[in-house]
């Protein structure tokens, strides 16, 4: 148990709201941040960090053993996993954005449109991207970008990164 703890009781074990909060005390003053935390009906704990340096092997172990040492394996059985959010992992959260500026995307609109661009700005209400034109001819490699347009925050349901090779 880590001092200064503060241990749930029994019926508050292994809340969503708990286990976010131990985790942001792990990663407090670092350049980590958390992007998701699942936990379903059988206590499988799945949490999801991301950085603004990338996050590695031994980043999540940290966060693994924090979470571990806040709870008591005698009140409750757990299974937890704590893993990057990876490049294939949508965006949750306004840093997230920020952190991929001038970066290849790709937006699902809430009416499922599909949108590719390069991140040009972001805020909470907003996210400007330079729009990809698709190309009918695909003996064309090159890519091709149209003008600079702007999605409302609430019209987006999903963004994650891509990776080209």
């Amino acid at each position: 148990m880590v001092k200064g703890a503060i241990v749930p009781s029994f019926f508050e074990m292994i809340k969503k709201k708990y286990i976010t909060k131990l985790v942001n005390d792990c990663l407090f003053d670092s350049d980590r941040f958390i992007v998701g935390v699942n936990i379903s009906t059988d206590n499988n704990i799945k949490v999801f960090i991301d950085g603004d340096n990338g996050v590695t092997i031994k980043n999540c172990i940290e966060v693994s053993r924090y979470i571990e040492s806040s709870l008591d394996r005698d009140d409750e059985d757990f299974e937890l996993s704590v893993s990057s959010g990876g490049v294939d992992f949508p965006f949750t959260i306004l840093r997230q954005y920020t952190n991929n500026m001038e970066k290849s995307v790709s937006i699902i609109k809430n009416d499922g449109e599909k949108i590719r661009g390069i991140l040009k700005s972001a805020d909470n209400e907003h996210v400007s991207l330079l729009e990809e034109i698709k190309r009918k001819n695909k003996k064309n490699k090159n890519t091709v970008y149209g003008e600079v347009i702007t999605i409302q925050m609430t019209d987006i349901k999903e963004t994650k990164r891509v990776i080209t090779f």
